[in-house]
């Protein structure tokens, strides 16, 4: 008889746990849900879900035109094209592509020509391509014009170029423009790297600022239409949730990649340094199936570069020898040799001097095979328009410290870190302390 009481008291203490577990599991109002970590928020709400449940009417009885692509999701990861397209209060008009096109099909650098869009038979402009400014033409008949992209956080990524072209469009026009805001997926706390220099702008960099900005789009396109004099008439339909100290694995948020080589948010997190590598003759991992994370060329021995780097110590980060074929892009169908960059820990990683050192020991190790791209008429290098000045590449051409590049560039990166102030949308610091997760 005590030894059925004893089972039954097991039987009940175990059900009483398993209760108390699936309690706080995700999908039960108490828990986090899948893939985000006991202790950090998860009720994010985007600048799109904002529109649509709360202020749905500021685009009632106007015509309306999209710059979007496939990031432009709703947290159920509905597409905004096609929920306004079906919305009965919206009369949406038009479309309008950056780089790869509203639905992404275009890879790096390739020209987009005006379509139209099979599933709602809209109109699709490219914003890409001959055309990067909307010409009036192209806002015949649009009262408002929307913009809701999925930015990296990093100055040479194109689209928040779009969007300051088409605030500038929006303005001459007298055309209402929308920004849905979106978070930046590396926090937004720390900013890094130069700050860019008027005579080095091009597509991959406009505006002074630096190569990490840590701002929201929306907080970009408030600080490109004060600062840069654009004019809109501009509103920022803001996230509800989000604080700054937040990366985007803190969201609680699927990540949807921003373009055919930013798969994932891994990919972002390396890319304000590691895309530095493009201005050089040595592979960005395109063509691969970690672009950015995989850095190398048939020149370099990868064991050996593996073990200079980690002997620099650099904060948050191990590089693992690595070998790969680019299927396109630069090398390929050549075995290359090289490093694929680990983050350890995010908080403590610096990607725009990590993708300093990598060039400039890469530059040291093999001084007869490595090269920068060419210059062009004007003296000027494609790394050059990447890192936003030409002095960096002299210095690692004379060979100067790392420590000294980055001592030169903080007087100009601490007068944004002011002007920037005054542009943030967003708290920081008041995020649930959790444990360490993905570093």
């Amino acid at each position: 008889m005590k030894k059925w009481m004893v089972i039954l008291a097991a039987a009940i203490m175990m059900l009483t746990t398993l209760s108390v577990v699936m309690a706080d599991s995700p999908g039960n109002g108490k828990g986090p849900p899948d893939g985000v970590p006991p202790g950090h928020d998860t009720d994010v709400k985007l600048g799109v879900d904002v529109l649509l449940e709360d202020k749905i009417d500021m685009l009632e009885g106007k015509n309306v035109g999209l710059i979007t692509n496939p990031t432009g999701v709703d947290q159920e990861l509905n597409s905004i094209v096609d929920t306004l397209h079906n919305h009965d209060d919206v009369n949406l008009v038009s479309l309008y592509g950056p780089e790869h096109g509203v639905r992404g099909s275009a890879q790096a650098g390739e020209y987009v020509e005006f379509y139209i869009d099979e599933k709602t038979g809209l109109p699709v402009y490219s914003l890409y391509g001959e055309t990067r400014k909307p010409t009036p033409e192209m806002l015949e008949d649009v009262d408002t014009l929307l913009f809701d992209i999925q930015d990296v956080g990093t100055r040479f990524y194109t689209y928040i170029y779009t969007m300051a072209y088409a605030m500038e469009a929006a303005a001459e026009n007298d055309i209402e423009f929308v920004v849905l805001d979106r978070p930046n997926p590396l926090g937004g706390e720390k900013v890094e790297g130069p700050v860019l220099e008027p005579d080095y702008s091009s597509f991959v960099g406009m505006y002074p600022i630096p190569l990490r900005h840590g701002m929201t789009v929306g907080e970009l396109a408030k600080l490109f239409n004060e600062e840069f004099d654009i004019g809109a008439d501009l509103e920022v339909v803001e996230m509800e949730g989000w604080d700054r100290s937040m990366t985007y694995d803190e969201t609680g948020l699927e990540f949807v990649m921003p373009s055919p080589n930013m798969p994932t948010l891994d990919t972002a997190s390396v890319y304000p340094g590691a895309a530095l590598i493009e201005g050089t003759n040595v592979s960005e991992g395109r063509g691969t199936t970690k672009p950015f994370e995989l850095i190398g060329a048939p020149f370099i021995n990868s064991t050996e570069l593996a073990a200079n780097l980690n002997e620099q110590s650099l904060n948050g980060v191990q590089f693992r020898a690595a070998s790969f074929t680019p299927q396109f892009s630069k090398h390929s169908g050549e075995l290359s040799h090289g490093v694929e960059i680990h983050v350890k820990d995010k908080e403590a990683y610096e990607p725009v001097e990590t993708g300093v050192t990598i060039v400039k020991t890469i530059h040291d190790m093999y001084p007869e095979d490595f090269a920068f791209r060419e210059e062009n008429s004007e003296g000027i290098s494609f790394f050059d328009n990447l890192i936003g000045n030409g002095w960096v590449r002299d210095k690692i051409e004379n060979g100067d410290s790392v420590d000294d590049i980055v001592n030169t560039w903080q007087p100009e990166l601490n007068e944004f870190k002011e002007t920037r102030e005054d542009y943030l949308l967003y708290e920081g610091g008041n995020k649930r302390p959790g444990p360490p997760w993905n570093n």
